[in-house]
């Protein structure tokens, strides 16, 4: 019985940390969203911008104040405030 337990939880540690790591894909599909959204894009010119920029080589990453910049627009557009836009702010500076 002990046999198969180091098995089962061997197959459980591999799955858990697959999904915990993010791929590049993903990744690239976040900055190129926030992009999106920092510009106000919708519809149409934003599956455009999309697809361009899902298809462009690795953009090289973000400084803090394009980060700073790209948050606070945002946050503004969701009418945030207080601590509501604190949380929000620190966790998307915290995002690559």
């Amino acid at each position: 019985m002990k046999m198969l337990h180091v098995p089962l939880l061997m197959v459980g540690l591999l799955l858990c940390s697959q999904g915990f790591a993010a791929t590049a894909q993903q990744e690239k599909m976040k900055t190129c969203n926030a992009e999106a959204t920092a510009k106000s894009l919708k519809g149409d010119e934003r599956k455009a911008f999309m697809s361009t920029c899902l298809k462009a080589a690795p953009a090289a990453p973000m400084s803090q104040q394009d980060k700073m910049t790209m948050c606070n627009k945002v946050a503004g557009e969701k009418a945030l405030k207080g601590d509501e836009r604190k949380a929000f702010m620190s966790d998307c500076l915290k995002k690559k």
